[in-house]
């Protein structure tokens, strides 16, 4: 399906309108009029891009003041800004195997993330052997906040039952919870007290936040090491207008999340629950579990996510709830999806 304009809450199809839930703009971002102003104003002051080294004698402070913003957002010490999610996580990938002895990951895993050799956190759905071993050792464990294909945040708690002569990394992905999870949207990494060495969090900006870039936070010395790798070293920064817009946009972010918190909280009071949809309250993805239902909301000119997400992977069957949709929408929805319950 081609579209001529970005594909908010209605989209137009060979001349027809649909509503639309899909993509990943959780926030309503990318057309929000005040946040376009944001950009604009910021891309007249600092340009469109920025080619040169973070490191170089020049200095823009637009990158201190976004990622100081991104740093109290996410309520970590120190935050730093990449030009993609993908990056951040591949830079820290690079910096743990400098330190790491072995890796450890949950299922369902991003690859931004995904490093060769790592080992399951479960097997036979018990937690791996290797983890509760006599070895002392440097692990890291790689996980996503909220892993795919479901609405419910990762359980950590099992960090708990590894021994203290394991010095444990944690390494999780927040794409799909910064400014979503959390109060005010900061996310998980705030929440996460567990008794391990480090904890460091990697996202996209691109998906809630509204803006090409990628973010990494943790502690200070940990941010330090990353500013000196030679992978960040010679790569180009995200956008200054985009970091500067991140840093302005505070009032924007807590409007638009809160308007969204509101969505899902009609979407509760009204759908019938039942097993063909998983949904949770706190999260604005519905996974639909009959194929059937696709063909049935297209009909009603309704268009979800529907796609291959990686190759040899069963498809992507989601709703996306964002918070540009307005109770009518929520309503045609709701009505489509509680009266295919019934059939």
């Amino acid at each position: 399906m081609n579209v001529d304009q970005f594909p908010d809450r209605i989209i137009e199809i060979n001349q027809e309108h649909y509503l639309y839930f899909g993509g990943t703009a959780y926030l309503g971002l990318p057309t929000n009029r005040a946040f376009q102003e944001l950009v604009i104003k910021n891309m007249l002051r600092w340009g469109t891009t920025y080619g040169s080294s973070r490191n170089a004698n020049i200095k823009l402070t637009a990158y201190e003041n976004g990622e100081t913003f991104l740093a109290r957002y996410i309520q970590s010490e120190s935050a730093v800004t990449v030009s993609s999610g993908m990056l951040a996580g591949k830079l820290v990938l690079e910096q743990l195997l400098t330190t790491t002895d072995c890796f450890f990951h949950f299922s369902d895993l991003h690859t931004a993330i995904k490093t060769p050799n790592s080992l399951p956190v479960f097997l036979n759905n018990q937690i791996n052997p290797r983890l509760l071993d006599a070895k002392a050792e440097k692990i890291s464990i790689l996980t996503d906040g909220v892993p795919s294909h479901q609405t419910k945040t990762i359980d950590l708690s099992l960090l708990k039952e590894i021994p203290h002569h394991k010095e444990i990394t944690l390494l999780i992905d927040e794409s799909h919870s910064l400014g979503i999870l959390g109060q005010n949207g900061c996310g998980l990494y705030s929440g996460i007290d567990l008794p391990i060495k480090r904890k460091i969090m990697v996202s996209s900006l691109g998906k809630a936040l509204g803006l090409s870039g990628g973010v990494i936070a943790s502690d200070v010395s940990f941010i330090n090491q990353i500013k000196n790798t030679d992978t960040f070293v010679s790569a180009a920064g995200m956008n200054p207008a985009f970091v500067q817009t991140l840093a302005d946009a505070t009032e924007i972010y807590s409007v638009q999340h809160q308007k969204l918190l509101d969505n899902l909280h009609y979407i509760d009071q009204k759908l019938i629950k039942n097993d063909t949809i998983q949904f949770d309250k706190t999260y604005p993805l519905l996974y639909l579990e009959d194929e059937n239902l696709i063909e049935i909301l297209e009909a009603n000119k309704i268009i979800i996510a529907n796609f291959k997400y990686q190759k040899d992977t069963a498809p992507l069957n989601r709703i996306v709830i964002t918070a540009n949709h307005v109770k009518d929408d929520l309503d045609k929805l709701i009505d489509v999806l509680n009266q295919s319950s019934g059939l």
